[in-house]
């Protein structure tokens, strides 16, 4: 693992991304195992759209990376790790600051490494709720991700297709 991939230096960095700080967002916990994350959208008045509500842009923007960086401390330089597709389902106009947490098993980490064993494609799919301060669900989001072994730690009997531009190619 990268000497500078861990959760402190992680969360530090994404604090102070600006697409994550200009929107509001904010870091509150990695796990030390990658496999739980918090995260905060600060109501304020330059997110806030037209109707005074949280912009969905920014609620959106809240659950981007997320997923992807998870695994990514999970799986190692090993796998290459992809967002491939997401949707999100707005519920109830965000009136309040917004939490989201995002939660990888035990179980969702070994289908990817079976799944991924001799170099075959993954896309293991999340839901992320998003909840205003009452806890009520203001919107459900989607992701969809690409997961595949890179070609040096693959077995023998897998293919030799190196380049993860594939990751971006739209299959069904």
């Amino acid at each position: 693992m990268n000497r500078f991939y861990k959760p402190g230096i992680v969360k530090f960095a994404l604090n102070i991304w600006p697409p994550f700080w200009g929107a509001g967002i904010r870091i509150r916990h990695i796990s030390e195992d990658f496999r739980h994350v918090e995260i905060c959208l600060k109501l304020r008045w330059w997110n806030k759209n037209a109707n005074r509500t949280q912009y969905g842009g920014s609620i959106f923007s809240l659950t981007d990376p997320v997923y992807a960086l998870m695994l990514m401390g999970i799986l190692g330089k090993e796998y290459y790790v992809w967002d491939k597709q997401a949707e999100v389902d707005f519920l109830k106009p965000g009136q309040t600051d917004l939490n989201a947490v995002f939660q990888i098993s035990d179980a969702c980490v070994e289908d990817i490494k079976h799944s991924t064993a001799m170099g075959e494609k993954h896309f293991p799919e999340f839901i992320v709720n998003v909840t205003d301060t009452r806890g009520e669900i203001v919107a459900r989001v989607k992701r969809v991700l690409y997961v595949r072994k890179k070609p040096q730690y693959r077995s023998a009997d897998s293919d030799s297709e190196s380049l993860p531009q594939d990751a971006i190619v739209n299959e069904p």
